[in-house]
């Protein structure tokens, strides 16, 4: 401990002596160069354009509203180039002297052969700008702009991001909600909303819900695959950039107006969304275009459904492939998205930037599920006909969640000094008020003597019920008892952090030195109630609580539950002191960072690397319930860690289209919340302990990354890539069961988390995209694209079997061996389609059992299929036209082989019309 803590002591000492030198060495600068690109129709601000002193062989990149500067240039005259993909390059000499600021501007204009408003509007244009951000960055990064989000039938963030190479998603009710990155599950990738990081609205989960999220209020998003020391260290897999709009991206005013309709197959709903987006720059006193205010507003309301028939991975493998228990359920969705954007930026002088910059959105999702649960009194085996108790229930909540990223800060440029700093607010939250958490209706033993029903199933995939005409009766059932819940969980953070540069020469090489400092408190707090009732009021038959028959689409199923009766009904309810105190904990993550960092450009060869220091403070509290003694004692749990995570970055040009990267760096993930809950469940049955209980012990995910890959931009919206990558993961989380071990000894089951000893992940990367312009009309507006992402994993978990440690090997969760996109698109100057597939292999959902590997959880392969179509009917104004999920893909997922349902779900096609008008 003493050699640890002077190690730190060290570091923080040689950080401070490498500022104190480079402030002491900052000799006034001798020029200075500053300007902006921006494009010759509609003066759009340019970000990634390359601009070359060609005489000095020094380069920079132009940033979000198109600026760029040059630090430490002697006197003289020089040529400045640039360099845009899509674009003509412009040389200009300009006059360079001692101790002043030289300014200049360029136009762009677009390439021979593409309408002159291709830099505004269309697939390629969209494509393009994200392309030259990618190709301009020092790490390897994904990028896509508003205008390439806008051409894709996407409802949601998550769902724009899944079309990116070495990207998928995770879905819930057919919509994209989580994002996986280069194979790792979302709990292991961040999210941040205009640089500030944003916590998770989950109570069990880190990982962000992007659809939370609507994707008209972006200008960008940006996924960072290697992280550099400057960055927060939070993600095995990638960071996720939300960038909402600005003033700046665009000059003068600006206003976008969206309306549309959507319809969706499989419920015959239809649903309304508007969006409202405005920009404009405004001169205060005698600067000229100093302030910039954008404001977006977004509404939605999709009404959908679903229809699924599930086991649960309830088969016996031991004597064939017999079933245990059948579900059948019935869903009827809503869901409410609602977003705001207020974006001011300020230009005080001509070195001085400030902006204050926020995003609010909302997500409110009300689900009413219906199901029938059928339990097999033996074991069934396909077409025998065997009695079973079945229950009809009813399930019906709402939930809300929520998320305010607020941030105030800027950028300070002194002589050779640039200096950023901001302060930040974050907020999630979920709220879900008392609901039905399970209505049971039982088998009225009135109407059915036995209580039980002779039933039958076929097909061991999209399982079908043979039945009795009474198993569909209302009057066959009786209300038997009503759970209500509520559940309320709050995720807030406030960070602060201080990044200083300085732009020098090393040997007349340009070079940088970076440095700085963060601190981010986090508080996660969940609170969970139960309440039980077995007290009624009136006749309890389902025929008093019953509507119409149910809408559903994989067989027969019996009449819908009305919820209001259901509650009405409710005599007395009875809080359940276990589930309402066990679910309970308070989690505050406080961490300091510290780094340095450096890069320098040898002739073609740009190297970044440094050092980031972090260190995590953490506090858990949660509850303990003792069966035995009926009582819920609190736990407390307190620890740090910190870590050295060194980078290295290399860039290097073989020319202007073609660029060579590689990177060697490290990361660091917390476990999930409901993994380091102290929630602790002790019960005995008949002389059987069992146990469930977090575990806020475990230590955190450490990755090694490595990376290398090339790149080659042909020209306009065109790219060719291929990037291998490797990660070494130690202390892999996983679920295991105790049971057996030391400590445990006399458990019938202890199931918690533990630490595995290293996982690893290694894939390749592939990406390429084609606009073919040089075609004779009509084909040269035809835009080919296709990633494709080959991954490979596997993890080390285990369980404790007659008190010995047995262990086995798995894939890592959610991780997909392909995942592939392919894009073929057309455009003209009025007319715009795009058809898109989106395909991701099987991947491990979860480990049931951490011993059996029959009943490991997949979810089976998945190719859905998008269209878009959009028609100009001025460059104002466009209607376009989307289907999604053309092919109705299903959601299954299986045990042992795709032969055994777990789950079947289908969605059915959704249908958009709409139209936007546009003020530039």
């Amino acid at each position: 401990m003493k050699t640890q803590a002077l190690s730190k002591h060290n570091f923080l000492k040689n950080t401070l002596a490498i500022a104190l030198t480079s402030i002491a060495a900052g000799a006034v600068a001798d020029g200075r160069i500053e300007g902006q690109v921006k494009t010759t129709d509609y003066g759009v601000a340019l970000e990634g354009v390359k601009v070359r002193i060609v005489e000095l062989n020094r380069e920079a990149t132009s940033q979000r509203d198109g600026r760029f500067i040059f630090v430490d240039v002697k006197p003289g005259i020089y040529t400045l180039e640039t360099s845009y993909i899509g674009a003509d390059a412009i040389s200009r000499r300009i006059n360079v002297t001692d101790n002043a600021t030289t300014k200049t501007q360029f136009q762009l204009s677009g390439v021979s052969g593409i309408v002159e408003n291709v830099i505004v509007i269309g697939q390629a244009a969209g494509l393009n700008k994200a392309l030259n951000k990618q190709r301009a960055a020092e790490n390897i990064i994904t990028a896509v702009s508003a205008d390439a989000i806008g051409q894709f039938p996407d409802t949601n963030v998550s769902e724009s991001l899944q079309r990116l190479p070495g990207l998928s998603i995770e879905r819930d009710q057919g919509e994209g909600r989580y994002v996986r990155v280069r194979g790792m599950g979302p709990d292991f990738n961040a999210v941040t909303i205009n640089g500030v990081g944003v916590p998770g609205p989950d109570a069990d989960r880190r990982a962000v819900a992007l659809d939370v999220i609507p994707s008209d209020l972006l200008e960008n998003l940006v996924v960072t695959k290697t992280l550099t020391p400057d960055m927060d260290a939070n993600s095995l897999g990638g960071s996720i950039e939300v960038q909402s709009l600005s003033a700046f991206d665009r000059d003068g005013l600006f206003l976008q107006m969206t309306a549309e309709g959507s319809f969706d197959e499989n419920t015959e709903q239809t649903s309304p969304k508007l969006a409202l987006t405005a920009s404009n720059q405004f001169s205060v006193g005698s600067d000229e275009n100093n302030l910039g205010v954008a404001f977006g507003i977004s509404s939605f309301k999709r009404d959908f459904g679903s229809d699924n028939v599930e086991t649960g991975g309830a088969w016996d493998f031991e004597e064939g492939a017999l079933l245990e228990e059948i579900e059948q359920r019935d869903y009827r969705i809503s869901r409410e998205r609602s977003g705001l954007t207020f974006n001011i930026d300020v230009k005080p002088s001509e070195n001085t930037d400030l902006y204050w910059r926020n995003l609010y959105s909302e997500y409110t999702d009300s689900e009413i599920r219906l199901a029938n649960v059928i339990e097999f009194e033996d074991p069934a085996a396909e077409g025998d006909v065997i009695t079973a108790e079945v229950q009809r229930e009813l399930k019906d909540r709402t939930e809300t969640q929520k998320i305010l990223s607020s941030s105030f800060g800027g950028q300070t440029r002194v002589d050779n000094w640039t200096v950023d700093y901001r302060i930040a607010h974050s907020k999630s939250s979920e709220d879900e008020p008392q609901n039905i958490a399970g209505a049971v209706f039982k088998i009225d033993d009135d109407v059915i003597a036995d209580e039980v029903f002779e039933l039958a199933f076929n097909d061991s995939k999209k399982i079908h019920i043979t039945a009795p005409a009474e198993f569909y009766q209302a009057a066959s059932y009786k209300l038997d008892e009503v759970e209500l819940g509520s559940t309320n969980t709050n995720d807030e953070s406030n960070a602060f952090n201080l990044d200083i540069a300085r732009d020098l020469e090393i040997g007349a090489r340009p070079a940088q030195l970076k440095f700085g400092v963060k601190r981010v408190e986090r508080e996660k707090d969940n609170d969970v109630n139960v309440w039980a009732s077995e007290d009624f009021n009136g006749d309890t038959s389902l025929a008093n609580f019953s509507g119409g028959n149910a809408d559903y689409k994989l067989g027969q199923f019996g009449s819908t539950i009305n919820a209001r009766a259901v509650k009405a009904a409710i005599a007395d309810a009875e809080e359940d002191e276990v589930e309402s105190s066990i679910g309970d904990y308070d989690i505050t993550e406080d961490t300091s960072a510290a780094y340095v960092m450096g890069r320098i450009d040898i002739d073609a060869l740009r190297i970044l690397t440094g050092v980031r220091y972090e260190k995590t403070d953490f506090t858990a509290q949660g509850y303990s319930w003792d069966d035995a003694e009926e009582i819920a004692s609190t736990r407390n749990f307190d620890n740090s860690d910190d870590y050295f995570l060194p980078a290295l970055h290399l860039r290097y040009s073989v020319n202007d289209r073609t660029q060579i990267r590689a990177a060697w760096t490290n990361s660091v993930v917390r476990p999930g919340f409901a993994q380091l809950s102290p929630g602790q469940l002790i019960e005995e049955d008949d002389g059987d302990i069992e146990a469930e209980f977090g575990n806020p012990e475990l230590k955190s995910l450490e990755s090694r990354n490595f990376d290398v890959g090339i790149e080659y931009y042909p020209g306009v919206a065109s790219v060719i890539s291929a990037f291998a990558f490797h990660k070494t993961i130690d202390n892999f989380v996983y679920q295991t069961d105790l049971a057996g071990s030391a400590d445990y000894e006399n458990y019938k089951h202890a199931v918690t988390y533990a630490n595995g000893d290293s996982a690893e992940i290694t894939g390749i990367e592939l990406a390429a995209s084609k606009q073919f312009s040089s075609l004779p009309a009509p084909w040269n507006g035809l835009l080919i694209g296709a990633n494709a992402t080959l991954v490979d994993s596997t993890a080390e978990i285990g369980a404790y079997d007659d008190g010995e440690f047995v262990a086995r090997d798995i894939a890592m969760p959610s991780q997909s061996d392909t995942s592939a996109n392919l894009m073929v698109g057309y455009e003209s100057e009025k007319v715009s389609a795009r058809l898109s597939a989106n395909y991701k292999s099987r991947y491990l959902l979860e480990v049931t059992e951490p011993l059996e590997a029959d009943y490991d959880a997949y979810v089976d392969d998945q190719l859905q299929l998008d269209f878009s179509l959009r028609y100009y009917i001025t460059d104002a104004v466009k209607v376009h036209f989307e289907a999604l999920n053309l092919t109705d893909e299903i959601y299954y997922t299986y045990v042992k082989n795709s032969r055994y349902n777990a789950q079947y779900e289908t969605y059915g096609a959704t249908y958009k019309i709409g139209v936007s008008f546009m003020l530039f």
